[in-house]
């Protein structure tokens, strides 16, 4: 009677998963995650590369509209056209500003009028246009004096060179509205120097006011980013 009622540990439980089980679907669960983020990696890679190779498209073919453009002129302005970055850089501290002021020479708004409608009528040519995110008018001193001192005159220089650009070149009324949501005036002191300010030649070259482009590169890839769950 006794084995009547008796019941063995060692019956099989039909439902019962074995530890190998187990560990085979978590394997398997992991397996199919690595493969989805791998592929959302690999999707965003792909559109950070072309989001890229778009950029150095423009940034060549913008540079060679401008070069073009301004070639014959960059001597006699005492400029220089930096490919890498796109700047046109001013860097004749005599003709642009009295030593410690900040309204224009003459001879600087005579460039200014000549160099401004042509920049623009060549930015706002249509492959051109939509890729731009900002025009930065940059202001930049050597070291002599207080840093804040020069803070301000570097901005109060890109100020007036802003104002006299809006005021005085004569572009239409369609690109002037452009230019008015685009064109920003930064002044930076001496924070990026070109030269070495111990002498005097390297002073002078860190005296300069520059126009640079940035363009809508990095909004594209911060739309990417947020799109793809990584903003």
């Amino acid at each position: 009677m006794k084995k009547l009622f008796y019941h063995s540990e060692e019956t099989e439980n039909p439902f019962a998963l074995s530890i190998g089980d187990l560990m085979a679907a978590l394997l398997l669960i992991f397996v199919l995650l690595l493969a989805s983020t791998l592929l959302k990696l690999q999707d965003e890679f792909e559109s950070k590369s072309q989001v890229a190779e778009q950029y150095s498209a423009i940034k060549d073919n913008l540079y060679k509209e401008l070069l073009i453009e301004f070639k014959s002129d960059l001597t006699k302005w005492n400029a220089v056209f930096d490919k890498a970055t796109l700047a046109i850089r001013f860097k004749e501290p005599d003709i642009l500003f009295e030593t410690g002021k900040y309204e224009l020479k003459d001879d600087f708004k005579i460039i200014l009028k000549d160099f401004f409608p042509r920049y623009i009528k060549v930015l706002t040519k249509k492959q051109f246009k939509d890729n731009i995110e900002e025009i930065r008018i940059e202001g930049h001193t050597d070291n002599t004096g207080d840093y804040f001192m020069n803070m301000a005159l570097s901005q109060n220089r890109t100020r007036s060179v802003l104002t006299y650009l809006l005021n005085s070149t004569p572009i239409n009324k369609e690109s002037k509205l452009w230019v008015k949501i685009n064109l920003t005036a930064n002044g930076l002191s001496y924070s990026k120097p070109i030269a070495d300010n111990n002498t005097i030649q390297g002073r002078s070259l860190n005296r300069r006011v520059e126009f640079r482009i940035r363009t809508n590169a990095e909004k594209q890839i911060d739309e990417i980013l947020k799109y793809s769950g990584k903003k």
